[in-house]
């Protein structure tokens, strides 16, 4: 018998809840799945979780049994009354009513370690899919103070960011999460692990955030501003994108700096290392300093 199907239909009646679609919502039903989060997450006594849009609180009832804390982030005011009714009992619960991407995570797990002494922040989470790429962009961008990022995605996106840039699935993100951490697939989830439904495959993944980056780069913005460009034809080739931009000058400046940096005029952008972008970066900025050298 499932009783987590159990527990999550009679906690809809009980509250009169449907999933809202448009935040979202498909509740996860499947112990394996979960079993799978939490075992891959490695959450400790010494942990500090955080937990983005965690629904019902399947996910949640796992967690607070092994984290030092759990402080879960949702958006949907009935999801909160249900967290709060289900978890108040839980010393090391706490939830906030806010959208994930207006919160000010950095200030949260600095008091938080201050107070408490966590020894690691992990954030763990059955993302909404509609949100996926902005949150993980949050969570890496800000320089969070965290060891590792476990999320349940969409499979198409999670093959996207854990692919290694220069390979197949490789897009603009790739790139960034490859800067900012390491990253493996876990499971593929299959649609019945929820309800209801969703249209599409999901897909856990593990990010582990690096200490030290894996390139050396002049400008960590001028770079992911230039792949972003690389991408934004992706159909072009990289010389071609990177002249429509104006990231190269002329077309003429751009076949000279890939020809000195051994690279083929005719190559596409998800063929790049990001030691390739990082060079391309590197070499505009000092050409551009000496420019401005020149003209002054």
């Amino acid at each position: 018998m499932n009783h987590i199907l159990e527990d999550t239909q009679c906690i809809m009646k009980k509250y009169k809840i449907k999933a809202n679609k448009s935040l979202g919502q498909n509740f996860l039903i499947s112990q394996e799945v979960i079993d799978k989060i939490i075992e891959s997450s490695q959450i400790h006594k010494t942990d500090l979780v955080i937990e983005i849009g965690p629904g019902l609180g399947t996910l949640t009832k796992e967690l607070l049994e092994r984290a030092g804390k759990v402080i879960c982030i949702e958006l949907d005011k009935k999801m909160i009354k249900i967290l709060t009714d289900r978890f108040s009992l839980y010393k090391n619960f706490e939830v906030i009513h806010e959208d994930v991407l207006k919160i000010h995570l950095n200030k949260i797990i600095k008091e938080e370690k201050e107070k408490n002494g966590f020894q690691s922040v992990k954030v763990v989470a059955n993302l909404p899919y509609y949100i996926t790429t902005p949150i993980i962009m949050k969570l890496l961008e800000e320089r969070l103070d965290l060891e590792s990022i476990t999320v349940m995605i969409q499979k198409e996106v999670a093959d996207r960011l854990i692919a290694i840039p220069g390979k197949k699935e490789t897009g603009a993100i790739t790139y960034t999460v490859f800067y900012y951490a390491t990253a493996e697939g876990v499971l593929e989830v299959p649609n019945n692990s929820f309800i209801p439904e969703p249209e599409v495959t999901s897909k856990v993944i593990k990010l582990t955030l690096r200490k030290d980056p894996p390139v050396e780069v002049k400008s960590r913005g001028v770079m992911f501003k230039i792949i972003k460009s690389a991408f934004m034809q992706r159909r072009k080739t990289l010389l071609n994108a990177l002249t429509n931009t104006k990231v190269f000058m002329s077309k003429e400046e751009g076949i000279q700096i890939l020809k000195e940096l051994h690279l083929d005029e005719n190559v596409r952008a998800e063929k790049l290392t990001l030691e390739n972008f990082a060079e391309i970066t590197n070499k505009i900025l000092i050409d551009d300093k000496i420019q401005k050298n020149q003209d002054s």
